[in-house]
């Protein structure tokens, strides 16, 4: 499959302005060129089902939005007692319908490996939820092979990350079925673009992956960067395809 590649929100900064339609909405416009977003707002307030139902109908088939969970659930109850909020969350995305990719479960960096919260927690999101689900874990006690076992167990792709925090955040790990990288910025997070030579490597290892599906997001938004490196990857992925 193709890998899928976009940008966290739908902004079609000045710079690439041109590489657009210059007419329909600006999520009309975005999807002419991607066939993936994530949504970063439902991270911080709910939607409703009306605006996502907006949002299915304003995109082609086939294309796909990641939704970004709560931080009610990831970082204020830190993933204990969260089932009703979970089961709420995920009533208010299924009104994407076809159009809902994966889940992203972005959790803080000072949130280390608990086996005693982790499991449940994923056995609770399973429980309302049986399609992809993507883990940015931030703590380095998340990248050990036991980790990576019960993400496996429930289905959880982790997370590429750049910048990652440790050697292995670099590279997908847990479940196999889904490859998920999140380009944030490197060297300043949110800022700074990402040269030709990182790209290359970036295509090289999507295109070296083994999962069914594979996503790559650039989250470096704040200076425009990201859909101008998203062009690009798309660029460099179609010509070793």
């Amino acid at each position: 499959m193709r890998p899928r590649v976009g940008t966290a929100g739908w902004a079609i900064p000045r710079p690439v302005a041109d590489r657009f339609p210059q007419v329909g909405s600006g999520l009309q416009r975005y999807a002419a060129r991607f066939d993936a977003a994530e949504i970063n707002s439902t991270f911080y307030r709910p939607h409703r089902a009306s605006t996502f139902q907006r949002w299915r109908e304003t995109t082609p088939d086939g294309f796909r939005f990641a939704a970004k969970v709560p931080k009610a659930v990831t970082h204020e109850s830190r993933l204990v007692d969260c089932q009703a909020r979970l089961a709420a969350f995920v009533a208010e995305v299924a009104a994407l319908g076809e159009a809902l990719g994966p889940l992203l479960v972005q959790l803080p960096p000072s949130f280390a490996f608990d086996r005693a919260v982790a499991e449940p927690f994923f056995a609770e999101l399973r429980d309302v939820f049986d399609g992809q689900v993507a883990c940015e874990p931030r703590h380095p006690t998340w990248f050990e092979p036991p980790v990576d076992a019960l993400l496996r167990a429930f289905r959880v792709a982790r997370v590429a990350a750049d910048p990652a925090r440790v050697a292995e955040a670099a590279h997908p790990g847990g479940w196999t079925g889904l490859g998920y990288w999140r380009l944030h910025g490197s060297p300043r997070m949110y800022y700074s673009a990402y040269g030709p030579a990182a790209l290359e490597a970036l295509a090289a290892e999507v295109s070296r992956g083994e999962a069914d599906e594979a996503w790559v997001i650039f989250d470096n938004t704040t200076s425009g960067a990201a859909a101008a490196d998203a062009l690009a990857l798309q660029a460099l992925l179609a010509r070793r395809a």
